[in-house]
């Protein structure tokens, strides 16, 4: 009963995301949200998954930045397939530029050899963006005091936003303890301007790989110890590119069912923004195990000149996974993705 009731409520997120307001999404726990990471990880725990992703950055700030996604996403057997939903609802900066968007994902799970497998993936999204200008203040609305007036001239857009549609790539090649994977984001570079105008959305490349090294658990025995669980540390990495701006995650994390923790690092320091050294934040995970239910806390402490003052990042995910296969079905031997379990 409780697996039925925790799916239904993360069923009913995926219907009210919509009426959420976020930012255009970026996810410290990039392997915590697999659907936006790469849509080759539909379908990849090989059962039935649903989950959320919740990051608010900045929160000291006017100027902040909220994200919410929720997905589903289930692995057919007999076809090798996996299918995925991603819901994700954004918030910009001051100005409060709103999106919403919606993505069906298909990955196909394809054995190469004993020990290598390769999955390619394809999304198609549907995008609609606005603007919130009530939360502006125009030159020609104060008065010769300073004193804000209702009043303004400008041609305000309000209701009258962008929808587009847009496509991504992915592939992942893995095996039980290596994992490499690329997305090519907004393939077909979508018009996305609110003013009529032509803005491009520049595509976007990511790379993202990690090796889990197992841990002793005993004499001679690495990895699982008599109980079932996992002891190990993967270190990890994602680089994204999107025209002239890139950016690096970097860490480590260590598995010790049911907890695992992890610490990362975002920026890339040889290079110089704005004469300033590119370090942005040394993010901190604590994960935890609860049978079928994973869930994930982490937050960014910024090391960038914007200062701890901004009030950093604080980011939450959680995931369920259950079975829907006949229990008197005998499951095949296909490797799963050596992931993050949170």
């Amino acid at each position: 009963m409780h697996k039925t009731l925790l799916f239904l409520l993360l069923l009913s997120l995926l219907v009210s995301v919509g009426k959420v307001e976020a930012q255009d999404p970026q996810f410290s726990q990039f392997y915590a949200a697999p659907l936006y990471l790469n849509p080759a990880f539909a379908g990849s725990t090989e059962l039935t998954r649903a989950g959320l992703n919740f990051r608010s950055q900045w929160p000291s700030l006017q100027a902040n930045f909220t994200t919410v996604s929720v997905y589903v996403d289930h692995f057919f057997e007999d076809y090798n397939s996996g299918l995925g939903l991603i819901l994700m609802g954004d918030q910009q900066g001051l100005a409060g530029l709103q999106s919403i968007s919606a993505g069906l994902q298909y990955a196909y799970q394809l054995r190469l050899t004993e020990s290598l497998t390769f999955r390619p993936g394809v999304e198609v999204a549907f995008y609609n963006r606005d603007i919130n200008y009530s939360r502006l203040v125009f030159g020609d609305q104060l008065d010769d005091s300073g004193i804000i007036t209702d009043v303004t001239g400008e041609p305000l857009l309000n209701g009258q936003g962008r929808s587009f549609v847009d496509l991504s790539l992915g592939g992942v090649l893995y095996d039980n303890n290596f994992y490499f994977g690329y997305t090519a984001s907004h393939v077909n570079t979508p018009n996305q301007s609110l003013t009529g105008e032509v803005s491009r959305l520049q595509m976007k490349s990511s790379f993202h790989a990690g090796y889990r090294f197992m841990l002793p658990t005993g004499f001679r025995k690495f990895g699982v110890n008599d109980q079932g669980k996992e002891r190990s540390v993967t270190p990890t990495a994602q680089y994204k590119r999107q025209g002239n701006f890139d950016q690096l995650d970097a860490g480590v994390y260590l598995t010790y069912e049911p907890v695992v923790f992890g610490l990362w690092y975002r920026g890339i320091p040889i290079r110089q923004f704005e004469n300033f050294p590119n370090n942005e934040s040394v993010i901190v995970l604590a994960g935890f195990l609860l049978g079928d239910l994973h869930i994930g806390y982490s937050f960014d402490y910024t090391i960038s000149g914007l200062g701890i003052q901004s009030g950093g990042a604080h980011e939450i995910s959680l995931a369920y996974q259950f079975s829907l296969r006949d229990p008197r079905k005998p499951p095949r031997s296909i490797m799963k993705l050596p992931c993050p379990k949170f």
